[in-house]
């Protein structure tokens, strides 16, 4: 966890104290400073040049964002320079929270779901009703890209003479056969066509009425759809009943899993504070630094729910939900939403610590395993490794220096697209900022990007006689349209499916 550092209040002190030279010239070196870590500065200047020289938007995120990419990477090479090899257990069990946490939830759900009930009957008369819905279909796709109107009415004309021939003699008995022949639909194509159990409305209007029309064992005639030309079969009951069975095991476990949760909310008399948006937003900004916050943001049986644990939440998002920025833009109504949906989170751990539920020294050494191979994974990257930094520096200190060189440098390289971004995940973050100096100067930053405005002017008649430059590699700040808040510790994270011209509707 964060520790707060003493040594920021005696400098404070000093400074009250100071005589006004002494505080104008600490005051003046203090916002030629955007970042510090450990021994090493990014000036307001070395920015300036960065932002200014680049394609990067001159905001202030973005601006923040660069500067804190230096200090994730600076004081990994502090750390490397120093021989820490981050592999204290106790300090990675603190970082890595929320991976454990949700291991934990998980088990834990393995346990008290094996009492929750698991319908899983569909009677033929329940499946033929259409409620559930199973096909196979044979895809014939009209190219969208390439072609002249002309050519492009030509070939779908040619593709849909296809389409009816085919319709002419596909029976039940040869349709997988034929679909495996003809279908344009690699995802069920390999399948005989076979798109498993849906319910009505999965599909696009133009398919899902075909198929709703069709009796169990029918084949439809040629329908046209944003895909191109189906000829559809609804599965017979026989065919289905499998994976009707599957559906239905998994729709009553879900039911089953929110009564569980309703309860648990019931019983745990969750009250949220009023007025928090602007602390939640303003820890979703900082997260590492917020960890220590001790401000009561909700209550319940499981305790108070702090800013500082709001952060552990935030950081147990992956990455791609962007949710961090994604608050920044919601009302206060889903701000509490959200915090209301953490704190059933925290019911649920204290559930499992009711029931004694821990994880084992494998689970424990997965856990900690991926923490450090992490760590080694940036050093590598970043060609800061302690053993690559011993081979070419004798002393602490020219390992320091030689690592904050290749830092910078690297940086540089990534903000113009000539390496990769190597991201820091907020575990490691926070493991860094717990052990060692860090600063973010808000000041600084303002002045940088005001210094990086005038650069990049200065720069724009020369840019416009040179070919285009790419997009940087630092990942730019981007908003999701939609916040879905809630996120139940066992859930875990699904790669999305390769994508198929099958005709599920689009997100």
């Amino acid at each position: 966890m964060l520790k707060i550092r003493q040594s920021g209040i005696v400098v404070l002190a000093a400074v009250v104290l100071a005589a006004c030279d002494g505080f104008k010239e600490a005051m003046t070196a203090h916002v030629d400073v955007v970042a510090r870590a450990g021994s090493q500065e990014l000036s307001v200047t070395r920015l300036a040049e960065l932002l200014g020289g680049s394609k990067l938007p001159l905001n202030r995120e973005v601006a923040k964002g660069v500067a804190s990419v230096w200090l994730n990477y600076q004081l990994l090479g502090e750390a490397a320079a120093k021989g820490d090899s981050l592999n204290d257990p106790k300090m990675i069990d603190e970082a890595m929270w929320a991976q454990i946490s949700n291991a934990r939830a998980q088990k834990f759900y393995e346990v008290v779901s094996k009492s929750w009930p698991a319908d899983t009957s569909v009677s033929e008369a329940t499946y033929n009703q259409g409620e559930l819905l199973a096909a196979r279909h044979i895809l014939f796709m009209v190219p969208k890209e390439g072609l002249s109107t002309a050519s492009q009415a030509a070939a779908q004309k040619s593709i849909r003479k296809t389409a009816d021939s085919v319709r002419r003699v596909v029976t039940p008995k040869n349709f997988a056969t034929l679909a495996e022949k003809f279908s344009g639909d690699p995802g069920s194509k390999v399948r005989g066509g076979y798109l498993g159990v849906f319910p009505r409305g999965a599909m696009v209007p133009e398919f899902d009425k075909a198929v709703a029309a069709l009796k169990p064992g029918e084949i439809s005639p040629v329908i046209t759809t944003q895909f191109g030309f189906h000829i559809i079969m609804r599965s017979p009951y026989a065919e289905a009943k499998g994976d009707l069975a599957e559906q239905m095991g998994g729709r009553s476990q879900a039911v089953a899993e929110s009564l569980y949760l309703a309860k648990l909310e019931a019983a745990g008399k969750i009250e949220v504070k009023p007025g928090i948006a602007a602390t939640v937003k303003e820890v979703s900004k900082n997260l590492a630094d917020s960890r220590k916050n001790k401000t009561v943001l909700a209550t319940s049986t499981a305790g108070d729910f702090t800013a500082g644990r709001l952060a552990q939440w935030i950081a147990a998002f992956p990455p791609q939900s962007r949710i961090a920025q994604m608050i920044q833009q919601q009302p206060d109504s889903s701000i509490s939403t959200f915090v209301r949906n953490l704190v059933k989170n925290e019911l649920v751990l204290k559930q499992a610590d009711s029931a004694k539920v821990t994880l084992d020294s494998v689970e424990m050494n997965t856990i900690r395993t991926s923490f450090t191979g992490t760590v080694q994974s940036a050093w590598t990257e970043l060609n800061i490794g302690p053993d690559k930094l011993a081979d070419s520096a004798r002393t602490a200190s020219a390992r320091a220096s030689l690592a904050a060189s290749r830092v910078e440098s690297y940086l540089e390289n990534l903000i113009f697209n000539n390496a990769r971004f190597v991201p820091i995940t907020p575990g490691i973050e926070a493991a860094l900022y717990d052990e060692y100096d860090h600063r973010i100067n808000e000041a600084g930053i303002d002045r940088a990007l005001e210094r990086a405005t005038k650069v990049r002017t200065a720069l724009d008649s020369t840019r416009a006689q040179q070919p285009p430059q790419g997009p940087s590699a630092v990942p730019m700040p981007q908003m999701n349209p939609q916040m879905n808040p809630q996120m139940e510790p066992g859930q875990r994270p699904q790669a999305p499916p390769a994508p198929a011209p099958a005709p599920r509707k689009r997100p």
